[in-house]
């Protein structure tokens, strides 16, 4: 019991002191500020542009993972999973070689396209869905593997297609799996820090997400710092609240 209560403390103590030293008489005034709500308003954009190509992309993914078996296949969720345990810094340094005007890939998009990414505010859609998108595998595959896929082989001896049958039958069965996912990448793209300073700069009202500007205003303005810690507080729980039935009911 009382290593339990020792680590429940730690746990919560910090929130606990942020909720104590929160400037209540001047959060009003906080949250009105030019500065929090250009934060909060990039973070919400970018968060969900973030998820919507975690989406398109991450799904698929999922998919191939979970219903084929092609070599390598090992190899290749451990390459998925990688940035759930890549530091965030250098996921964003290995995006500015690939994706910088001068790396692997930037410097053909600069020469063919005119396209720079680097420090803008697509880079920050970038940076946090690759930090964000193995969430969505994650979950969408586990969600794929428990699902019958005896259906699927039933559509398919009915004339459907593979992507008919992965539309009507296999993608109605594990909506709430790519509900649950999308809303952990989701999460994960607005806490986003590292990969974001790193390869799109924190530049206010382009490239400012909130976790930069919580950085920033930790220096010159801790009040302003403790409002945006507590707004993505605010969201954390929210999106725990949103996952309770799905995550942290124990199964009987």
């Amino acid at each position: 019991m009382l290593p339990a209560l020792v680590g429940l403390a730690f746990l919560l103590m910090p929130l606990l002191a942020l909720l104590i030293r929160a400037p209540w008489r001047t959060l009003p005034e906080q949250l009105t500020s030019a500065e929090v709500w250009q934060a909060l308003r990039l973070s919400l954009v970018s968060a969900t542009a973030a998820t919507a190509v975690s989406l398109v992309l991450g799904v698929p993914l999922a998919w191939l993972l979970a219903r084929t078996d092609f070599p390598g296949r090992r190899l290749v969720r451990a390459l998925v999973t990688l940035p759930l345990v890549l530091p965030p810094v250098v996921g964003g340094v290995a995006l500015l070689l690939a994706l910088g005007r001068g790396g692997v890939i930037g410097r053909w998009l600069d020469a063919w396209f005119g396209i720079t990414l680097p420090f803008t505010t697509v880079a920050v859609v970038v940076a946090e869905a690759f930090v964000a998108m193995p969430f969505l595998v994650i979950s969408v595959e586990g969600t794929l593997r428990a699902a019958d896929p005896r259906y699927e082989e039933a559509a398919a001896t009915l004339g459907a297609s593979r992507f008919t049958a992965f539309r009507r039958v296999t993608l109605p069965m594990i909506a709430p799996g790519v509900a649950a996912g999308a809303v952990l990448a989701w999460a994960r793209a607005l806490g986003e820090f590292g990969a974001t300073i790193t390869f799109a700069g924190n530049f206010p009202g382009r490239t400012q997400t909130m976790p930069l500007a919580v950085y920033l205003a930790l220096h010159h303005d801790p009040d302003a710092a403790i409002v945006l810690s507590l707004v993505l507080l605010a969201v954390s729980i929210a999106v725990l609240a949103g996952l309770r039935d799905r995550w942290m009911t124990p199964s009987v």
